[in-house]
């Protein structure tokens, strides 16, 4: 697959997925990254289910799915007017919230608590959703099934998750791979590394599936929009910070330290800073991005072409970066997405063939 141009349009695939025989349904869809991921790759992606009113409104708006439900999953998979064609489905995706597997979250001391999530519409945890998502997989049992997490979720005491993870795939019949991928190295100008559980049916005999990823790395400069004047303003408190930066420095702690003269790192790291030489960092749904070579925050078409998303994107009322450091970005999703389609659905099409 060749890498998309910075200002690709949505509409360019709206005709296309429903003429696709492979299909996909998704959870936890949010904004639809994924979605188009699948669409861009060949898919036929049939829909989802989101808890997020605004982000289902986003999604329905966006990508006008043949089947959708604005539930919570554990309310879906209670249900027992789920359409056949969901009990065939070739791939199931799903991105379980990350809050609670965050390495610049709360983690373990957020684990087990119920409480109002902007993610969700009611009080519920959150770090048994991947868990609750296994059961969906269960239930609806695709040839393949793809989980996708932070990093977190396989360091420190996280690993108990993941290890759960495998070993209720493997009970349900379910071999399973779990890679660490960079979007850097598959032609997004983010770095942005995700842990990516893919589980195949052990009755289809697929072979393990092989991800090799290692595209040039497209720095900020490559996507800037030069002398913005959409940008917003730099919030106070990063504005007195800024000075004391030093170029080179990819986030305001130190300023933070030098600003206030402690000696001890205990803010601002997450205040990123971007250069034009070098690959725009995680995006995260909040925060400030800071671009070194204007001395200003980074604008809606900075965040939208670090995500890969499309220029007729229609985000509604809802923040671009915050909808797009909630996704998947599309092509990180199309590159694997092609292999799957490659060494699974047609080589294996090819064998039977033969």
């Amino acid at each position: 697959m060749k890498n998309l141009d910075k200002d690709w349009k949505l509409k360019e695939l709206k005709s296309k997925d429903k003429q696709q025989t492979i299909t996909v349904f998704g959870t936890f869809v949010c904004g639809g990254g994924s979605t188009m991921g699948y669409k861009l790759a060949g898919f036929n992606h049939l829909g989802g289910v989101e808890i997020d009113k605004n982000m289902a409104e986003i999604y329905t708006k966006n990508h006008a799915p043949k089947y959708f439900y604005l539930e919570d999953i554990r309310d879906f998979n209670q249900r027992e007017d789920l359409p056949k064609e969901l009990f065939n489905l070739d791939i199931l995706d799903g991105s379980p919230p990350c809050t609670s597997f965050s390495l610049a979250g709360k983690r373990e001391k957020g684990w087990g608590v119920k409480k109002f999530f902007k993610e969700g519409q009611k009080k519920q945890t959150l770090d048994d959703l991947v868990f609750i998502y296994c059961e969906t997989i269960a239930k609806l049992r695709p040839k393949v099934a793809i989980l996708e997490n932070v990093k977190g979720i396989v360091i420190g005491n996280a690993r108990k998750y993941a290890i759960g993870i495998v070993e209720r795939l493997q009970e349900i019949g379910y071999d399973v791979q779990i890679f660490l991928l960079n979007s850097a190295t598959m032609g997004v100008p983010q770095s942005r590394e995700r842990v990516f559980f893919i589980a195949r049916r052990k009755d289809l005999n697929f072979p393990p599936l092989v991800l090799n990823f290692d595209e040039k790395p497209i720095p900020f400069g490559e996507i800037v929009d030069r002398k913005s004047t959409t940008h917003e303003p730099l919030i106070p408190s990063i504005e007195v910070r800024l000075p004391f930066v030093q170029e080179g420095e990819y986030c305001f702690k130190y300023a933070n330290m030098r600003y206030r003269n402690l000696k001890t790192i205990n803010a601002y790291f997450s205040t990123q800073i971007l250069y034009d030489d070098r690959v725009a960092p995680t995006l995260t749904s909040s925060g400030e991005s800071v671009y070194w070579n204007e001395k200003r925050n980074i604008n809606d078409t900075e965040y939208r072409r670090m995500s890969t998303f499309p220029s007729d994107f229609d985000f509604g009322d809802a923040k671009v970066r915050y909808v797009c450091g909630m996704s998947v970005p599309p092509l990180m999703a199309a590159k694997i997405a092609e292999q799957i389609k490659w060494q699974w659905f047609e080589s294996n099409n090819k064998l039977n063939a033969s």
